[in-house]
């Protein structure tokens, strides 16, 4: 796929990441940190994937003030400009909102692809292929396309789309419905209807879409700034988006596209895909070792003991025996030792309760 000025991408950096904790904190948080061991965080490993089809100028990175310098930290060479930090936290969609409006002024014709930034490819030529089709869809089609992925297992974590009617290419359907973090039992069904595929939280769209589609959900808010100053600088759009952005709702790209969005449409893909949201999702994901045990970047001894999900920081040795099914974390002043099963309702609880009894620093 080559590079084409046509095309755009703007990636999310800006989540918090708490179900990843005590490895990703408030203060550094998953999509800042190196978590395989493979020489790049997660955010850095998502703009190397989609810099190699998009020109550097046409990615733009959503974040919130707590993360800019994070941002400019891993990706010196990343033009200032390109770096939306919203004034105040409003979810992922306001964000994605300014970014459009970013590029629609620069580019009404713009294909755009939205992407978080802490999410596992693991077969990169057929992402691509799955991408360069996408936006060949997008460019003829007024629709917004999810990428979806069929689902492996029964996770209840993730969002799940389900295929209606068959457009034009046989890879693309339109959406009938979209569940959010179902229960196990559903997500079994979802699993084995076949109807169903995960959602990937990729979005492509055309610029006039995206920009249909906020319209019709949000408030008139960075819109009427063509209208009052349609010959605004750079720092006249900073200084209107300080002052109007907190009247923007907080809601997530997921919810305002899946659910209040017509013209939804999702593409089936097979590249290998994980969210790397959970500490279940990462036992899941990951290559299992003697015991069905996976080991993040860690040194360990490990006997008598299977199906857990280890993380240590580096010169500390961990030595196992006798466990089945839990998570061991540790990372700065928390060690965390809990069962697996479906972590995420449970590490929220202590990440909630930690943080009221001891404070900021545990979190």
């Amino acid at each position: 796929m080559e590079k084409f000025n046509q095309n755009y991408c703007v990636i999310l950096a800006g989540g918090k990441g708490r179900r990843l904790w005590p490895c990703s904190r408030e203060e550094r948080p998953k999509q800042f940190i190196d978590f395989f061991g493979v020489g790049r965080t997660q955010l850095q490993a998502t703009f190397d994937r989609f810099s190699k089809v998009i020109p550097l100028e046409n990615i733009f990175i959503c974040t919130c003030k707590e993360y800019y310098e994070l941002v400019r930290e891993q990706l010196p060479d990343f033009p200032e400009h390109n770096i939306l930090v919203e004034p105040v936290n409003r979810n992922t969609a306001p964000s994605v909102a300014w970014a459009n409006m970013r590029i629609k002024r620069t580019n009404p014709d713009a294909n755009i692809i939205i992407s978080p930034s802490d999410q596992l490819v693991m077969d990169e030529d057929s992402f691509m292929h799955s991408l360069e089709t996408g936006i060949n869809y997008v460019s003829e089609h007024d629709v917004l396309l999810v990428m979806g992925v069929k689902p492996t297992r029964p996770e209840p974590g993730y969002g799940y789309v389900q295929l209606g009617d068959m457009s034009c290419n046989p890879e693309v359907f339109s959406v009938k419905s979209f569940t959010e973090k179902p229960e196990r039992e559903f997500a079994k069904m979802f699993m084995e209807s076949d109807e169903f595929c995960w959602n990937t939280s990729i979005f492509v769209a055309n610029s006039r879409k995206l920009t249909l589609c906020f319209e019709d959900i949000f408030p008139s808010v960075l819109r009427n700034l063509k209208f009052e100053n349609p010959t605004y600088t750079y720092g006249e759009e900073l200084e209107y988006v300080a002052q109007n952005y907190p009247r923007y709702p907080n809601l997530s790209i997921d919810y305002a596209i899946l659910e209040h969005c017509r013209e939804v449409y999702v593409m089936r893909c097979n590249f290998g895909w994980a969210d790397l949201g959970t500490w279940h999702a990462v036992y899941e994901c990951m290559s299992k070792g003697n015991g069905d045990n996976v080991v993040v970047d860690s040194e360990v001894m490990i006997e008598d003991s299977h199906n857990n999900v280890i993380k240590l920081p580096k010169g500390k040795l961990g030595v196992i025996n006798g466990l089945d099914g839990y998570i061991v974390a540790d990372e700065g002043n928390v060690l965390l030792i809990c069962k697996k099963g479906d972590s995420s309702a449970l590490v929220r609880k202590y990440v909630n309760e930690v943080q009221m009894k001891y404070g900021e620093d545990f979190v």
